[in-house]
């Protein structure tokens, strides 16, 4: 044999050696797989952890349709603690397997918690954890506790967490008055000087205890389901107030993260006559100084088509159509100035004007920042300028109404 054989060999029989092997492995018999988190106060001040844990049994054998178990996706085990880490920790004695969170992709936390004390104390221990994801979505609990939002068995989507997950997402690609903010969005937020976050709440419809039970997913219209809400203003770190339909959708916009909506368009006097679906809507902010004051403008880039038409309106009119596509730019316009207005009355920059002065004009931005939530922001000037154009009017150009 060559020398250069025999080393070849030794290489192949040593390399074996060098391997570390399954030291770290996991046996999934042996964990607890969360899907989801709530995170509350109890009357003590004690944090309350409610974990929603996967039954994979149940889960596996009812996606497969036949044979499998019928008992709930999804076990719920809580826990309570002076801190996160705790409460974590104390759970585990309720629990024959270990918590595992590299899976869990929902935190919820409670609207009196969130109202308390800063969401940067609960999302520290969890940023931390190199086990939990960073991509976890972030939503809070309007009007209940976030443990009834995560107990709530759902019928649709097996595993509770993914409803919420999916109506977040799907409300925000289609109607625009929710946005889906995940733990790093959250955290990049919230140590921006001067700028204020945003995070959808979901609300409870229903008794809430007849949402743990099975019989909840077994009903065409279940005793108790959740929903899309509003939009929490978060304000250092605590939630300052809801804001609703025309403010959070006017919101989204100016956050240039519209993806689609329909607007309704007052016409002949009568309300909702024109609905303009949204098909695309393009949305840019600068700030310069006038005067020694900051000044922002808007310039909003919106296309779309005709859905509806409830009255007798000719749509082959080019005339027309010009004087629609006026009402659909004022109809945006003000929702934007209502949204502002909401922002303003509450000192909270949502929408990033700082960072836009602060591009613009970096000197001035160092004067103003440590005063620009309690003092410049509230008078910031805005000049709102929308253009609208109409593509498409549909199959039909005359409603029934004109024939």
């Amino acid at each position: 044999m060559t020398i250069k054989r025999l080393w070849v060999l030794l290489v192949i029989l040593s390399t074996p050696l060098l391997l570390s092997g399954c030291w770290s492995k996991k046996e999934l018999t042996d964990l607890a797989i969360v899907a989801a988190m709530g995170i509350d106060k109890n009357e003590e001040g004690r944090y309350v952890g409610t974990m929603q844990i996967i039954n994979p049994g149940n889960v596996t054998g009812g996606m497969q349709g036949g044979g499998g178990s019928q008992g709930p996706p999804v076990s719920i085990a809580t826990g309570t603690g002076d801190s996160i880490v705790e409460l974590s920790r104390r759970t585990s004695r309720k629990l024959s397997r270990r918590l595992y969170y590299a899976h869990t992709n929902l935190v919820v936390i409670g609207e009196d918690l969130a109202k308390e004390e800063s969401i940067s104390n609960i999302l520290d221990p969890l940023e931390r954890d190199a086990q939990f994801r960073s991509t976890a979505m972030i939503v809070i609990a309007q009007g209940t506790k976030a443990s009834d939002i995560v107990k709530v068995l759902t019928s649709i989507e097996k595993i509770p967490s993914n409803k919420i997950i999916k109506t977040l997402k799907s409300t925000e690609k289609l109607w625009g008055e929710n946005i889906s903010v995940n733990m790093q969005d959250a955290i990049r937020t919230l140590v921006s000087p001067g700028k204020g976050l945003l995070i959808s709440g979901f609300r409870l419809d229903g008794d809430a205890n007849k949402g743990k039970k099975m019989e909840n997913t077994q009903e065409t219209e279940p005793s108790s389901s959740i929903y899309a809400g509003g939009l929490a203003m978060i304000k250092n770190g605590k939630l300052t107030e809801w804001i609703e339909g025309e403010a959070a959708r006017g919101s989204i916009i100016l956050l240039d993260k519209l993806n689609a909506s329909a607007f309704g368009v007052k016409w002949e006097g009568k309300e909702e006559a024109i609905i303009y679906e949204l098909i695309g809507i393009n949305t840019k902010v600068m700030a310069k100084m006038e005067k020694g004051k900051p000044r922002v403008s808007i310039k909003v880039h919106a296309e779309g088509n005709i859905g509806e038409a409830r009255v007798p309106v000719d749509l082959n009119n080019p005339d027309l159509l010009l004087k629609l596509e006026n009402e659909i730019e004022k109809e945006i316009k003000k929702e934007i100035t209502i949204a502002v207005k909401e922002a303003q009355k509450n000192k909270l920059d949502i929408f990033g004007f700082g960072d836009a002065l602060h591009r613009a004009h970096p000197d001035e931005w160092n004067k103003m920042e440590k005063k620009w939530s309690e003092v410049y922001f509230p008078e910031v000037k805005t000049d709102i300028s929308v253009t609208a154009f109409i593509r498409r009017t549909g199959l039909r150009n005359k409603p029934h109404q004109m024939h």
